[in-house]
């Protein structure tokens, strides 16, 4: 491993670990705020809050452009080069740019909001509470282009911290109007006032940030800079919109081949799916920049990094995956109870998707990303949306929400291998899939085994037996790991030189090296 791949994969250690860290945490914050405020205005009040954040939610999809990922791209690529002049200006361009959408946005939000309650949502009561919740618009686009420069910046803490302070002020503001008295409008302010307060609290840290370049500011074209920006995000955008589509033709195919008690069973599944995108989001999140740093002429060094980002991103995804197959049955059970009968077979059948992250289902898009090829991404797409759309309603008309989730799989499927072929031929990617790709899959359904064993023969209650379970599993993993020589001492001791700069992750992953050096040390002898 070069120091130039050493020193990216630090890099990447750290943001991703910030970033899960702070998505973990954020959503635990946001969750127990929705609880308590479900809690204190009831049901039908608290329905009116959820479709008064719709519109904008919906709006809000249209001011990117990509732009957020083209400000990753850059501020990682113009550091790396040394031109830090330029990545002021470029952020500085791509905040105006998108606070003058944003503002466009709003406006047409606060406009036309009786509009959008009695026509879109029929609901003609809430339109003084989507126009409250419009204000957030401008300032939730400013918060996640500030959020998306520390990222490119290598300054994923910043991206926690306010992060996090949005998901507290929310909390915190939300509850205490509702408790004044103030309803469906007490909650909807605290939701506008936490994007407020993020949004100013992120661009000050931004501006303290960069002031120490502001001196030596290049100054370069506004209309290049944002011609650069866009050109980069265009493809993404369009991507990003295909994608914002699948949900709405999902529901429109479930509506038309199955039953309520099927999509309930179907929406408690994907609830859980979340569990893994909270640490496979931002291992992408964070990879963006990594692959900026690279160029296509180093395919040398890309190569080397993506094998590295590929394996580690499948050794970590891939067990957690596994797991929630394993104990799907237990987990439906303890978290929604037996009424939900299809939800586990719905889980297990989701999770598969995951097995793709050995061919680059996680690790691809960041790559072309960070090379700037961001239409071989809309291609990606494409290819993607237009098999899930052909499919979907000729599998779930025979065999309901299985086919669904079947065509599902299917268009990610086909979608990837795309992504991997051209990775091969245009970039000569490599995958390693017979070392150490394939030792990773048997070792993650090897140890399983003591898992399904002790759920077979266990008479303890369903959560004592998922969280011993859990740990027989991560036990026999961890251990089978080393035995199989899908890591070695080298690897080791530069993961310990990697997360070493991380204070809490080197008291957590130091113990688990420690151990599985001891296990290669005893193979050696």
């Amino acid at each position: 491993m070069s120091s130039e791949i050493l020193k990216i994969a630090e890099d990447s250690a750290r943001g991703g670990f910030f970033l899960i860290s702070g998505s973990i945490l954020s959503t635990i914050i946001s969750a127990i705020a929705s609880i308590v405020i479900a809690r204190l205005l009831g049901p039908g009040l608290y329905g009116q809050y959820a479709l008064a954040l719709v519109v904008p939610q919906i709006l809000f999809l249209f001011a990117d452009l990509g732009i957020n990922q083209g400000l990753i791209k850059f501020s990682a690529s113009l550091r790396t080069n040394g031109e830090t002049g330029r990545i002021t200006q470029l952020i500085k361009y791509g905040m105006l740019l998108k606070a003058l959408i944003g503002t466009i946005i709003f406006i047409v939000n606060f406009a036309f909001a009786d509009y959008f309650a009695t026509i879109l949502l029929s609901r003609p009561d809430i339109g003084p509470y989507i126009r409250i919740a419009s204000i957030a618009i401008i300032f939730q686009i400013i918060f996640t282009t500030a959020t998306s420069a520390f990222v490119g910046l290598d300054k994923t803490e910043y991206n926690a911290l306010t992060t996090n302070m949005q998901a507290v002020a929310k909390a915190i503001v939300s509850v205490a109007l509702v408790l004044l008295g103030l309803s469906v409008a007490g909650a909807v302010m605290g939701y506008v006032a936490s994007y407020i307060i993020a949004a100013i609290v992120g661009t000050g840290m931004l501006f303290l940030l960069l002031k120490k370049h502001l001196k030596a500011e290049n100054r370069s074209n506004f209309g290049h800079e944002l011609k650069i920006l866009i050109s980069y995000g265009i493809p993404l955008y369009m991507s990003v919109l295909l994608v914002g589509f699948i949900p709405s033709y999902q529901n429109l195919i479930l509506a038309m081949f199955t039953s309520d008690t099927d999509i309930g069973n179907l929406k408690a599944a994907t609830n859980f799916i979340t569990l893994i995108t909270l640490v496979s989001t931002p291992i992408v999140t964070a990879l963006l920049p990594a692959f900026s740093k690279l160029n296509t002429t180093s395919n040398g060094k890309t190569n080397d990094f993506f094998k590295l980002a590929n394996k580690y991103t499948t050794l970590l995804i891939l067990p957690i995956a596994v797991l929630i197959m394993i104990f799907s049955n237990e987990i439906v059970q303890i978290i929604y109870g037996s009424t939900y009968q299809s939800a586990s077979l719905f889980l297990l059948m989701y999770c598969p998707v995951y097995f793709l992250v050995g061919i680059g289902y996680l690790t691809l898009n960041s790559l072309f990303n960070g090379l700037g090829e961001t239409r071989i991404v809309l291609k990606t797409t494409l290819i993607n949306v237009s098999t899930f759309i052909i499919l979907a309603p000729l599998l779930a008309r025979i065999y309901g929400v299985p086919g669904l989730i079947v065509a599902f799989l299917v268009s990610h499927a086909v979608g990837t291998v795309y992504e991997a072929y051209m990775a091969r031929t245009k970039f000569k990617i490599e995958f390693a899939i017979k070392q150490p790709i394939i030792k990773i899959y048997l070792v993650s359904i090897v140890s399983s085994v003591p898992a399904i064993l002790l759920l077979q023969l266990s008479t303890l209650p369903k959560l004592f037996s998922v969280a011993i379970g859990g740990l027989l599993y991560l036990f026999t993993y961890t251990t089978l790991i080393p035995l199989t020589k899908i890591v070695t001492l080298l690897e080791l001791e530069k993961a310990t030189q990697i997360v070493q700069k991380i204070k809490f992750l080197n008291k957590v992953i130091k113990p688990l090296i420690r151990y599985q050096k001891r296990i290669l040390g005893t193979l050696q002898f």
